[in-house]
């Protein structure tokens, strides 16, 4: 995974900034971040064009980044992320263990992972994914420990974050709220968290996202294009994506 840049990770503070304090001024976030207020200002404005924040007079809000809960999310788009799912399952070569991430995509991915016939260990932070393939008794499910956010049925916290550094795995299996040239974003800061996490120690992640996601820029980064990096989906992306592609190094996979 490629690092953020100084910027990017000052600009990510400031989201998390104002996701505490939905509104602030230049002056207080100056401090907090212990730079200048005309390099607040200017990241302000990048992050106000991109539709992040919105510019008040001397400071900025938090604009709300919205995304249904996974019980409504589950019936959208049903046969693209069964297409996607289907074919990640081809890019799992002979990995012999792998984290998967919480949300619709990859609960679709469970799914079609609970019929594999030979022996894997899967590490979830996901309720749903953890029972779904609790049903295979060759597939090992290590639940990750945390505090429950029941509308995601996922866990999250200071404990998972911990628990997730003790591994290593070839493989991450990732959903995303947001593709763009960028990278990957995520509308859940709690989750974001998590996924991000769960990518530092995996070897290669597999990102499935179906089309409504292309285009589209959510709550958090949660990462950025490289060559250890695939994009499954079944829409083709858009030229800035693809430019941003061949300039990282990153896979693009249509599932059909």
């Amino acid at each position: 995974m490629q690092k953020q840049s100084k910027k990017g990770r000052r600009q990510a503070h400031i989201l998390e900034n104002l996701d505490i304090n939905p509104a602030m001024r230049v002056g207080e976030l100056a401090d907090k971040l212990d730079v200048s207020s005309e390099t607040v200002r200017r990241d302000l404005a990048e992050l106000d064009a991109a539709g992040r924040i919105r510019r008040t007079y001397g400071g900025a809000v938090r604009t709300t980044t919205f995304e249904p809960v996974l019980a409504e999310r589950l019936k959208l788009h049903v046969t693209a992320r069964e297409k996607i799912a289907r074919h990640a399952m081809t890019l799992l070569e002979d990995a012999d263990s792998l984290l998967i991430g919480g949300g619709a995509t990859t609960l679709h991915f469970a799914r079609a992972l609970k019929s594999i016939d030979r022996q894997i260990t899967v590490l979830t932070a996901s309720f749903g994914i953890a029972i779904e393939l609790a049903t295979n008794p060759l597939i090992e499910v290590i639940s990750l420990p945390g505090k429950v956010e029941p509308k995601e049925g996922l866990l999250h916290g200071p404990e998972t974050l911990e628990y997730i550094n003790r591994y290593r795995t070839p493989i991450a299996v990732m959903g995303a709220s947001g593709i763009d040239e960028t990278g990957v974003s995520e509308a859940l800061l709690s989750a974001a968290q998590v996924y991000e996490a769960m990518i530092r120690i995996a070897d290669h992640t597999i990102v499935l996202a179906d089309g409504s996601k292309m285009g589209n820029r959510s709550l958090r980064q949660i990462l950025s294009w490289g060559p250890d990096t695939t994009l499954v989906s079944d829409t083709a992306p858009t030229s800035a994506i693809r430019h941003a592609f061949d300039e990282a190094g990153a896979a693009f996979r249509i599932a059909t």
